[in-house]
């Protein structure tokens, strides 16, 4: 399943032609007896992939962004962008050397921003430029799509899990502060759908990014099962005018007028339809139902869901006189699960995983959604309506906050 992936890394290394062994999936969850097991199998395997002197190592990798010759015909363009694996499906714009250039506004096009796994790919300005011309951006959205690329590369996020694992999740791009009002990143209604220019080409910039640059190849490096449509485009901000509490980057340590930009490593959204509660307590018992799972990642590998929370549900709960973080906690001590709900050799792959929560406890034991209150993240979005949203994530990722840089 992963051998692409296992030769794209060793590729990125110099070494396209690694000798590689491959072991049974899976090998996380597993008691360490038959971790020992599937070692022994392989053991030869590896002793002659370590003994054998594979072909002369290729060439220190260069700049992934030099300059092709593509059809000047708009539709053959889409085909040859597709063929050449530059495109995510959807209609791209030849990012000519004019557009790009423009994008830029004259920074220097050399400059690193990161270094993206699992390719190991160089970030440069110029190749971040290119790819958000190809998703139709402008300028004015440089800035904070450079910021989201800066906070993908940070180890607490863990990009190269996220872009290769089976879990169909992807980064989700928030923003907040000044910038959004002033780029019309929209955070009210409709905000993760249709209509909201800025919203779809930072999120789809972000997206090719990781794919061009970062390496994350559909179907071969990137193995998500299924995916989800975020994998085009998941970029919304925080509605911060019409929320009752300080808003993600000032929980985060940022001042109000910062702008800055987080990403989370975050499945689809979870609709969370409640009409009838006319309290904190009843939203509570609808957000933590949808919230707690068996067949959410975060049960067992902890991170950070975060609640997407409508502005009259916030309304709702502000006016019970709770604070985010009662509201955190709240839904923390009701988004559980009992371990009788899994079956037994899905409760055995979570003990190695996680076993402070796991081992030794009895079926009748409830796990909670995340291991503290304060790993639930809370942002309040959308426009009129009784509905929120739950967003569970990879698990094994932390969502990562970075100040927006005006000059990119």
């Amino acid at each position: 399943m992963f051998v692409p992936l296992g030769a794209s890394v060793a590729a990125s290394y110099g070494m396209p032609n690694l000798p590689l062994v491959t072991v049974p999936h899976p090998i996380g969850g597993l008691e360490p007896k038959l971790v020992r097991a599937k070692a022994e199998r392989i053991v030869d395997q590896v002793f002659m992939a370590l003994t054998t002197d594979p072909m002369a190592p290729a060439a220190v990798r260069g700049p992934a962004d030099e300059a092709v010759t593509a059809p000047d015909d708009l539709d053959a363009f889409q085909v040859w962008a597709m063929t050449e694996g530059w495109g995510d499906g959807l209609p791209v714009l030849p990012p000519t050397a004019e557009r790009v250039a423009r994008i830029l506004g004259g920074a220097a096009a050399d400059t690193l921003v990161a270094e993206l796994q699992p390719r190991r790919g160089f970030a440069t300005l110029r190749a971040i430029a290119i790819n958000a011309a190809l998703a139709g951006a402008g300028p004015e959205h440089l800035p904070v799509i450079v910021a989201a690329i800066r906070a993908l590369a940070d180890p607490a996020f863990n990009l190269k899990a996220v872009q290769t694992t089976t879990h169909p999740c992807t980064p989700l791009v928030i923003v907040n502060g000044p910038i959004a009002r002033r780029l019309g990143v929209s955070g009210g209604a409709n905000a993760l759908g249709n209509g909201h220019r800025a919203n779809a080409v930072i999120g789809r910039s972000v997206r090719l990014v990781c794919q061009n640059i970062g390496g994350a190849i559909p179907g071969q490096t990137d193995r998500a099962t299924q995916g989800h449509p975020g994998k085009f485009t998941y970029c919304l901000a925080e509605n911060e005018a019409e929320s009752p509490w300080e808003p993600l980057h000032v929980e985060r340590g940022f001042a109000r007028e910062d702008s800055c930009v987080t990403v989370c490593g975050s499945e689809g959204p979870h609709n969370v339809n409640d009409h009838g509660s006319i309290n904190a307590e009843g939203l509570v018992r609808a957000i933590s139902g949808t919230l707690a799972t068996t067949g959410s990642n975060n049960m067992y590998s902890g991170g950070e869901p975060l609640m997407l929370i409508g502005p009259e549900h916030a309304a709702t709960i502000a006016g019970s006189g709770w604070s985010k973080a009662d509201l955190k906690r709240a839904v923390w001590e009701r988004a559980k699960v009992r371990l009788d709900r899994w079956g037994p050799e899905t409760r055995a792959r979570f003990v190695p995983i996680d076993p402070e929560r796991f081992r030794d406890k009895p079926l009748d034991h409830e796990v909670h959604v995340s291991h503290r209150p304060e790993d639930l993240m809370v942002v309040v979005a959308g426009g009129p309506g009784k509905h929120s949203a739950v967003i569970p994530t990879f698990g094994h990722t932390k969502s990562v906050t970075v100040r927006v840089s005006e000059s990119g």
